[in-house]
């Protein structure tokens, strides 16, 4: 992986925050450490970050209070370190827009290839970030062949990382594009939310791989949120429906 630019690791324990600086260094990320929550923002705010790591438990303002001031300037993807291993903290931590949650004691191995696995996945920038000036993170330029998916007033564009509503800009995390993407292609046949957790988490999911509850729970977040995102009404849904004990399929297209 060539220039992966800059991260930030945001861990009070030395042990943790070594391991994880000497695992981001190796990677060839341009790193940067901050002991506290609030010292953790600014490092990001000043410069243009690709990762960031953080705890959960800081000494200053928790993990989830620091990933959502991040939340609000930047794009850049998340993953929280945490010896807290409580489906709720997984759950709250996605919500607030983490990509990954990786629990302590970690491998080294695991930690790495999970943030590969996000960075094959270009993110649009936050306009913050742009209007800052960001150019590393920019999105993809626009191809000959641009791949769009369109279904019932919804568009995706699978080279630029974007997606739009009746026109409308829509804001949406990594794992969330993935999701509708991946639903959008299905044509209307089901996807289990075992597929989908293999879908957000990329290359680092072999088709063998076990699936844990937790992860499952994780899918659901991510269809609640898309859902509040589109104004889903429940009772007529024009995107996702729930196939009970199975998992999601896309809502037949609707006659103008």
């Amino acid at each position: 992986m060539s220039d992966p630019g800059a991260a930030v690791v945001i861990e009070d324990d030395v042990d943790t925050r070594n391991l994880v600086c000497a695992v981001l260094l190796q990677s060839g990320f341009d790193v940067h450490a901050a002991t506290g929550g609030r010292e953790g923002i600014e490092a990001v705010r000043r410069r243009i970050t690709s990762v960031v790591t953080l705890d959960i438990g800081l000494p200053d303002i928790d993990g989830f209070e620091v990933l959502r001031r991040i939340r609000q300037f930047s794009n850049c993807y998340v993953v929280m370190v945490t010896s807290r291993n409580d489906e709720l903290d997984t759950l709250t931590a996605l919500q607030l827009g983490a990509d990954d949650y990786v629990t302590k004691p970690f491998r080294p191995r695991e930690l790495r290839a999970r943030i590969h696995a996000m960075l094959r996945r270009p993110r649009t920038p936050h306009p913050l970030e742009l209007s800052a000036g960001s150019t590393a993170a920019a999105p993809l330029a626009p191809t000959a062949h641009q791949n769009i998916l369109e279904h019932n007033g919804l568009a995706l564009d699978s080279d630029k990382r974007t997606a739009s509503l009746d026109g409308e800009e829509l804001r949406l995390t990594r794992s969330e594009f993935n999701v509708l993407q991946e639903m959008l292609r299905s044509a209307g046949a089901v996807r289990s939310k075992a597929q989908l957790v293999k879908v957000v988490r990329g290359d680092y999911y072999p088709e063998d791989s076990y699936i844990s509850e937790a992860d499952e729970r994780a899918i659901e977040v991510h269809v609640g949120n898309l859902r509040r995102k589109l104004k889903e009404d429940p009772h007529r849904p024009r995107w996702l429906v729930t196939v009970r004990g199975v998992g999601y399929r896309l809502a037949p297209e609707r006659r103008t």
